[in-house]
């Protein structure tokens, strides 16, 4: 157990260490904090606009940092040779890949949740029909300006990895501000917390599984052929419903079910239609798709175990 901690300790930083981690999470903190401009082409729909947009967002960056992870933390290593050093220590393979698994896990937690927060902000931003928020906007934006310079003085000052420090500093700031607005009554149309995060939460589950799915294909493929596998079956799981749904329904034993069940099935977390609705997302649902993630989560663990225990470390070595 002690190992597995240090190991997964290890991945999280290192992921958080990597400047793409850095710069996809600021090109997402950035574009959702411009969607609520896009809002003054729309009527009335300002609201949607702005948390189809930064879901979306959330979700397809959440997808390239999480093949970005897996490949930094676990092809490499295996390409540089950095694998045996561990694997001669008492570390068991399993322990190995599931400690790999929790620690980019923990990184996306951090990704996701930063974006989350921004969303939260953006839409208190798109204030009105006709007019924008530039005071909660201009703090916004200065907050992300803080926790770069936050990171470029501890660098300097303190040797650390300047990606992982802004990261900090943008998980802790924003964080804060975004709470600092939830008490701060609005006089516009903008739901409340409580109505949103049940529907941001989900992204959590989302990006999780693609992360997951991503470790897995990391034992056997590189980074090009991973992303390559994940964005096809990011593609195929939002259409999925339409081609193989109704066929699983009609029939259990046929080729549709189970590519339906081995395809996830990104519609489960995407409410985006319900929010705009005004419709109340239930703890139920939350708790099945909590159950449908940790199972596919479970799933694809396990496969990722079978894949690296019979891998030929050595022969992947230069």
């Amino acid at each position: 157990m002690f190992n597995f901690y240090h190991v997964a300790r290890n991945a999280f930083r290192e992921s958080l260490r990597e400047p793409i981690f850095f710069l996809l999470l600021c090109t997402a903190v950035v574009l959702i904090g411009l969607f609520p401009t896009l809002s003054l082409f729309v009527f009335r729909e300002q609201i949607k606009l702005v948390m189809d947009s930064s879901m979306a967002t959330t979700m397809v960056f959440g997808l390239i940092a999480a093949v970005l992870c897996a490949s930094h933390t676990v092809s490499r290593e295996m390409r540089n040779g950095t694998v045996l050093l561990l694997l001669s220590k008492p570390v068991p393979r399993e322990n190995f890949i599931l400690a790999k698994i929790a620690g980019i896990t923990a990184a996306l937690t951090v990704f996701v949740f930063i974006c989350n927060a921004s969303s939260l902000i953006s839409l208190r931003i798109a204030c009105d029909q006709f007019r924008l928020d530039f005071a909660t906007m201009y703090v916004y934006y200065g907050l992300l300006v803080a926790a770069c310079v936050f990171g470029a003085v501890r660098n300097y000052i303190l040797r650390r990895s300047f990606a992982s420090s802004a990261v900090a500093g943008m998980l802790i700031l924003i964080t804060g501000f975004a709470i600092i607005l939830n008490f701060i009554p609005s006089s516009s149309d903008v739901p409340p917390y409580s109505d949103v995060m049940p529907a941001f939460f989900l992204i959590f589950f989302s990006v999780w599984i693609m992360g997951v799915i991503t470790v897995t294909l990391s034992t056997r493929f590189d980074i090009v052929p991973n992303l390559i596998i994940c964005s096809a079956l990011f593609f195929s799981g939002l259409i999925s419903d339409y081609f193989f749904g109704k066929t699983a329904e009609e029939s259990f034993f046929s080729a549709s079910s189970v590519f339906y069940a081995l395809i996830p099935n990104w519609q489960f977390f995407w409410l985006a239609d319900a929010l705009a609705s005004k419709k109340h997302i239930p703890v139920e649902y939350l708790f099945w798709t909590g159950l449908y993630c940790s199972i596919y989560m479970s799933f694809c663990s396990y496969l990722a175990v079978m894949l690296f225990r019979n891998k030929e470390i050595g022969g992947s070595t230069r």
